[in-house]
C-alpha cells in the first residue's frame, strides 16, 4: 500500500493556488493540476504525509476515498455507498461529513452531509457493527464531500485542523494574518531570492509575516510540532511510514536551523503598540526563531532606515475599515511614501491592502499586483521598486510631492476659511460648515465640531469617475486636517449615500461618544460616531434661532423633533410651554438630555413618543406656533402608511390647521431638493405661505442655495 499512488487535494484562499501548485510539484508530487477549488495531484502515502509536513501554504490536505454521479439524493447516496467505510474508521470513532456545493436537486450543504451520514450508518448496520456517533464540534475523523456538476467526490480530511494553524501563535493582535497568506506575500515580495538582505515589517502587529520569513528562509518544517492529524483515527494509516517521515522533517529543521546560526539572516519588526510587540516576541520564542528577530516599539512615521543594506520592506498595515482608523491612516501613508523616497533608495516594498485607494497616497509607482484573499476582503500586494526610476518619475510630476499648492481642494478650504474668518469671530460659533460639494471632484461636506473635524462623503456624480472620486476623498482626509491644524485622532470620517427617510438616523456604531457644543448659548449633546448625522442640523442654526424668538411668551408644537434643539433654543428664548414629539424613543431621550444639559425641566415642556401624523389627527391641545420638520421620505414601520413631503405636505399642514390657535403661526420646512410649495392648496386652505429659505441660511451655507426649504405659514387675512 505505502508504495501505490494515492489522490489528493490541497486547499488554500484565492491567490494562492498557483504558488501552492509549484510548492507540491517541488516536494516531489506527480499529475499536479491546480484548480479555482485547490490543487489536484498523485502521490504516495509517504510523500502525501511528506506533503503534509512541509507545505506552507495550503490549509488541508485531503485523501480522495470515492467519487460517482450525484444529480439527486439516491445517487448520492448510492455513490456514498459505493465506500468501504468501515474500512477507513471504526465505531467506536465519532466522524463528521462537510459538504461542498449544490445542484438543483441538492440545494444545502446540510441536506448532501446528512445524505453521506445515513449512507455510512446504513452500512455499518447491514455489515452488523454498531453504528459510530457523529460528532460535528470535535469528531474522530472527518471527511468531506465537493459536488461539482451533478458529480461527488469523497475526500478523508487528511491533514485535519487546519494547515496555517503553525502551533507559535498563542495570541494575536485585531485582525490577524492567517500564516498561509504570510508565506504566499513573502513568496511574491522576492525576499527569499537573497535572504542575507534585511526584510522589514513596519507594522509588524503579532509578527506572523516575520517569522513565517525566518522558517521559510532556515527550510523549517512548518507542522512538526502539531499534536493531532486528520489521519490519526484512519484505519489505513501507516504509522511507521509517518514516523519516518516525521523523524526526516524534524531532523532536516534542526540541522538547517544549526546552520543559520553562521549567516546573517535578520528580519526587523517595527509597531506602535508596545502590548502587540510582547506578543509577537512570545510568538517568535515560541517558534524557536528569536534570535533572528529585532522588534522595535516605534510608530512608522518614526522609523529611519537603520536597517543596513537595501532590503524589503513587506507589511499588512490597516485597511481603514474600523472608525476612525482612515485619516490616521492616509496621513501615514502620504508620509511613508515621502521617507521611502528619501531614506530607502533602492529598496523593494511590498503593501498588502484591501483599500487599493490608500496605495495612491504613497506617489509611488507599482511594478507588480497580485490578488489574494483576506478572510472575506478582496486584497491586492502591490509591489514597489524605490529606485532612481521612481525619482526620475517624480521629478517630473510635481505631484508626486503631495505639494498643498497643487491641490484644489486645500486652496478652496483655505479660501472657505478666511472668507467665514470675520463672522466665526463675531459669533463665537462653535459648530459650523467650512466646504459643501463646492468642487464636484471632492464631492464632500466638511464640518468642524468644537475640537474636531466631520468629513461626509457624499455618492459620486455619475459624471465622475468612481475610481477618480476614491483618490480624491484620500485627498480630502489628508489635506483637511492639514489646513485646519486638526490631529487625526480627532476627524470622522462618514460616508453618506443618498438616504431616504429615516436611514440618514441609523445607527452605524455603537460607541456612545459624545462631546457637548455650545450654540448662541444653548448646549447640545453631539454624538459624532454613532449615527450619520451627529444630533445637530448645522443648516438649520439660523432658523432655530428664528423660531426661538416667534416662541417667546408662546406655547409651542415641535412636530418630527430629532434631538429637540429647536425646542431647546425656544425654551432658552421663553416660549411658555412646548410640546416635543418624535417616533424614536432614542432621540426624544436624547432631546430630554439637551434639556437636561440647559438646565430646562418642568410640566410646561413635554416629551410624547408618537407617529406626528397619527398624534395630529388625534390631539385637541391647541398652540400658538407650529415648528414642521419632517423628512423627505418615510416608510417606519411605526408608520401605517409611507411619508413623502412633496406628495404629503398639503395633507401634512392640513392636519397641523386643527392644532393651530387662532392667530397662530406654522413654521414649515423640509430638505427635499427642487420641492414645491402647493400654493393653491393653501389658498383654498385659507393659508399664505411666505418664503423663508433665503432668511433662514446662515453665512455658512450661504453657497448651498437648495439646502433647505422654509416657509412661514399663516391664516391669510379677510379683506
Amino acid at each position: 500500500m505505502s508504495q501505490s499512488t494515492q489522490q489528493f487535494l490541497a486547499l488554500t484562499s484565492p491567490g494562492i493556488e498557483v504558488l501552492l501548485a509549484e510548492e507540491i510539484k517541488n516536494l516531489g508530487a506527480e499529475q499536479v493540476v491546480q484548480k479555482p477549488e485547490g490543487v489536484y495531484f498523485t502521490t504516495s502515502l509517504a510523500l502525501g504525509y511528506k506533503i503534509s509536513l512541509w507545505t506552507r501554504l495550503a490549509t488541508r490536505v485531503m485523501l480522495k476515498i470515492g467519487e460517482g454521479e450525484a444529480k439527486n439524493k439516491d445517487e448520492l447516496f448510492a455513490t456514498a455507498s459505493t465506500v468501504n467505510w468501515l474500512a477507513h474508521f471504526d465505531s467506536q470513532t465519532s466522524f463528521a461529513i462537510d459538504f461542498v456545493g449544490y445542484s438543483e436537486e441538492i440545494r444545502n450543504s446540510q441536506f448532501g452531509a446528512l445524505t453521506i451520514k445515513d449512507a455510512i450508518v446504513d452500512q455499518f448496520r447491514e455489515q452488523g457493527v454498531e453504528r459510530p456517533n457523529v460528532d460535528k464540534s470535535s469528531p474522530g475523523i472527518s471527511f468531506q464531500a465537493r459536488l461539482l456538476r451533478d458529480s461527488v467526490s469523497l475526500y478523508l480530511d487528511f491533514s485535519g485542523r487546519g494547515l496555517f494553524q503553525r502551533g507559535y501563535r498563542e495570541h494575536s493582535g485585531v485582525a490577524p494574518l492567517k500564516e498561509n497568506l504570510a508565506a504566499a506575500l513573502i513568496l511574491r515580495s522576492g525576499w527569499l531570492s537573497d535572504t542575507s538582505k534585511p526584510l522589514v515589517d513596519p507594522m509588524c502587529g503579532s509578527g506572523t509575516i516575520l517569522i513565517e520569513a525566518v522558517a521559510m528562509a532556515t527550510k523549517q518544517a512548518p507542522s512538526i510540532n502539531r499534536a493531532t492529524w486528520g489521519f490519526d483515527a484512519w484505519l489505513k494509516h501507516d504509522d511507521e511510514l509517518w514516523q519516518e517521515q516525521l523523524a526526516q522533517a524534524v531532523k532536516s529543521s534542526s540541522d538547517s536551523l544549526e546552520q543559520s546560526q553562521i549567516n546573517n539572516l535578520k528580519v526587523f519588526g517595527v509597531d506602535i503598540d508596545a502590548r502587540v510587540l510582547k506578543t509577537a516576541q512570545q510568538n517568535s520564542r515560541n517558534a524557536k526563531l528569536q534570535r533572528f528577530i529585532e522588534f522595535k516599539c516605534l510608530n512608522t512615521n518614526d522609523m529611519n532606515n537603520t536597517f543596513g543594506q537595501a532590503g524589503t520592506i513587506l507589511f499588512n498595515p490597516p485597511y481603514g475599515e474600523r472608525i476612525g482608523e482612515l485619516p490616521e491612516l492616509v496621513e501615514n501613508f502620504v508620509l511613508f511614501g515621502q521617507k521611502l523616497k528619501t531614506q530607502f533608495i533602492d529598496w523593494r516594498v511590498a503593501i498588502l491592502t484591501a483599500n487599493v485607494d490608500l496605495l495612491a497616497m504613497l506617489k509611488l509607482s507599482s511594478f507588480k499586483r497580485y490578488k489574494f484573499k483576506n478572510g472575506p476582503l478582496d486584497c491586492q500586494l502591490a509591489l514597489y521598486n524605490v529606485d532612481t526610476k521612481q525619482l526620475a518619475k517624480d521629478a517630473v510630476s510635481p505631484n508626486a510631492n503631495f505639494a498643498e499648492q497643487d491641490s484644489a481642494f486645500a486652496n478652496r478650504l483655505k479660501k472657505n476659511r478666511k472668507g467665514l474668518k470675520g463672522w466665526l469671530k463675531s459669533t463665537q460659533l462653535e459648530c459650523y460648515r467650512l466646504y459643501d460639494a463646492d468642487i464636484p471632484e471632492y464631492n464632500v461636506a466638511v464640518d468642524i465640531y468644537g475640537d474636531y473635524l466631520v468629513i461626509h462623503e457624499y455618492a459620486a456624480p455619475k459624471t465622475i469617475d468612481a475610481d477618480k472620486a476614491a483618490k480624491r476623498l484620500q485627498e480630502v482626509i489628508y489635506w483637511a486636517p492639514k489646513v485646519l491644524e486638526v490631529p487625526t485622532s480627532k476627524v470622522v470620517l462618514k460616508t453618506r449615500a443618498k438616504q431616504k427617510g429615516s436611514n440618514q438616523y441609523q445607527r452605524v456604531d455603537k460607541s456612545k461618544q459624545s462631546i457637548t457644543i455650545n450654540e448662541h448659548g444653548a448646549l447640545f449633546k453631539i454624538n459624532l460616531w454613532d449615527y450619520l448625522d451627529t444630533g445637530l442640523f448645522l443648516d438649520h442654526r439660523k432658523t432655530r434661532q428664528i423660531v426661538a424668538k416667534k416662541a417667546k411668551g408662546k406655547n409651542l408644537l415641535n412636530l418630527f423633533a430629532y434631538t429637540g434643539s429647536v425646542s431647546v433654543q425656544a425654551a432658552l428664548h421663553g416660549a411658555s410651554a412646548i410640546t416635543t414629539v418624535d417616533m424614536s424613543n432614542t432621540y426624544l431621550n436624547w432631546a430630554q438630555d439637551n434639556f437636561a444639559l440647559n438646565k430646562l425641566n418642568g410640566h410646561k415642556y413635554q416629551f410624547v413618543q408618537a407617529d406626528c401624523l397619527e398624534w395630529l389627527k388625534k390631539s385637541n391641545d391647541q398652540f400658538e406656533l407650529i415648528f414642521i420638520d419632517p423628512p423627505t421620505f418615510s416608510n417606519s414601520k411605526r408608520m401605517e402608511d409611507s411619508f413623502d413631503v412633496q406628495r404629503d405636505h398639503v395633507t401634512l399642514i392640513t392636519d397641523a390647521l386643527s392644532s393651530l390657535a387662532d392667530g397662530g403661526e406654522i413654521f414649515f420646512t423640509n430638505n427635499k431638493r427642487n420641492f414645491k410649495m402647493d400654493f393653491d392648496a393653501m389658498e383654498k386652505l385659507g393659508l399664505q405661505a411666505i418664503a423663508m429659505s433665503d432668511i433662514t441660511r446662515d453665512k455658512d451655507f450661504a453657497r448651498n442655495k437648495h439646502i433647505h426649504n422654509s416657509w412661514s405659514i399663516k391664516r391669510a387675512v379677510s379683506k
